[in-house]
């Protein structure tokens, strides 16, 4: 393998710690420490791209900072891709597909990219589905952890005793409550949140996770978190692709312990009892092991540098013609036609709904003005009602004056009669 070589590495942002910048992350900083000279594109920039400067890796959101002409593109994400391979026409390209769902995800069919590589069996699927991309374009390399940085951790308790939910849009706000719930129900009472919505984010998680006996996590975190010795439970707010186990690890590990997995079950608090019920920490071990052993991120380096090479020989061998190039370029444009019109309705969708919920909360804010006045008025005639009753029990409570029952019991003759007969 050629050393040296510019890769033009693209995302549709460098903004946050999420799946796939840390994914360009890892893979960037492992090929400058093989000699390579990787250079980070995207148009979204924020802290993470200087944390990625920090690092010393080129970060630009233009591609005319770019001087030097790649001598590959590596691909991820469709606009950045496609905005990388027509500006740099003669660079042969990969792309990766990372995502079942996505738009950004969406595989372009473009001559420039001699190879697709998926990142499991459910992105494998996406490529097999998609128009022009031919079976032997396309690879799967499965997920990687940084084992250096993923050191084991001491050997798991006979019972667990905390857990972990690891993720980016897990919050108080919707299923950690459901994840604490059912771990009270196993005896588990400490049970944290790490992540960017939690507001409890870190750039270095290899030094959290020790701390845990169960994680909560999906893809790469639950990689991660089994790389270190944890016990991990499949789980997100899709649902519950239960506890890995020695016996189902080769199988979700296909599926990158993902989406697919999540269907199995519903996201509830006895679906959860039922996978921490499963807690096996000799087993857990098992798995950790297993993990160690297929995830290697050197040895990933390895295939993909290959990947590189071959995609490099296949270019210089049978390098394409302007004109198809141009022919390429203009059948792309008119394939996102549906896609623009597409966006342009979700946009007016958006701005209909919002218009909508703005006249809902002002109705909403006027019904409760009403249900604040509605009730000081009742209040008001309850204080009333109250006193009315007080007076009345008071007089009640009091006997009349004697001169008066007097009186009235001995009235004009009667009075008279009472008074002779005594």
């Amino acid at each position: 393998m050629k050393t040296g070589l510019r890769i033009l590495m693209t995302n549709n942002e460098l903004a946050s710690h999420a799946g796939s910048e840390m994914f360009l992350h890892d893979v960037a900083l492992g090929l400058l420490r093989r000699g390579h000279n990787p250079v980070a594109y995207s148009m979204t920039l924020g802290p993470f791209a200087e944390e990625l400067r920090q690092k010393t890796i080129p970060v630009i959101d233009n591609l005319n900072a770019l001087q030097e002409t790649p001598d590959v593109i590596h691909g991820q994400h469709h606009l950045e891709a496609m905005t990388a391979m027509t500006h740099f026409h003669e660079t042969p390209a990969i792309y990766y597909c990372h995502g079942w769902l996505p738009w950004q995800e969406r595989p372009p069919v473009f001559p420039g990219i001699r190879r697709y590589v998926a990142v499991d069996d459910l992105c494998r699927e996406r490529l097999v589905i998609t128009p022009g991309i031919e079976p032997e374009q396309f690879s799967t390399l499965y997920n990687f952890v940084d084992l250096e940085r993923f050191q084991p951790r001491e050997p798991l308790p006979a019972k667990p005793e905390s857990a972990l939910i690891f993720s980016n849009k897990a919050s108080e706000n919707n299923y950690a409550q459901l994840i604490r719930d059912a771990c009270a129900r196993v005896g588990i009472h400490k049970v944290d949140l790490m992540g960017q919505d939690s507001g409890n984010a870190t750039r270095q998680p290899e030094t959290r996770l020790p701390e845990y006996d169960i994680v909560f996590a999906k893809g790469r975190s639950a990689l991660e978190a089994m790389a270190v010795g944890c016990a991990v439970i499949v789980t997100e707010s899709h649902g519950v692709g239960g506890l890995v186990t020695s016996e189902n690890v080769a199988a979700m590990r296909r599926l990158n312990f993902g989406v697919r997995l999540m269907q199995r079950s519903s996201l509830t608090e006895s679906t959860l009892v039922d996978a921490l019920s499963g807690y096996n920490a000799p087993d857990a071990e098992q798995v950790s092991q297993w993990i160690r052993n297929d995830v290697d991120l050197e040895v990933y380096l390895d295939k993909l540098e290959a990947i590189y090479q071959n995609v490099i020989d296949a270019a210089s061998e049978a390098p394409l013609s302007v004109d198809a190039r141009m022919t390429a370029v203009s059948d792309y444009i008119g394939t996102l036609k549906q896609q623009i019109q597409q966006q342009g309705y979700d946009e007016l969708q958006a701005y209909q709904f919002q218009q909508h919920s703005r006249m809902l909360e002002q109705q909403m804010a006027d019904l409760e003005a009403q249900r604040q006045d509605l009730e000081a008025k009742w209040q008001e005639l309850q204080t009333e009602l109250q006193t009315e009753r007080q007076a009345r029990q008071a007089a009640l409570a009091s006997p009349p004056p004697k001169k008066v029952w007097w009186e009235r019991l001995f009235s004009g003759g009667e009075r008279g009669s009472a008074e002779e007969s005594l």
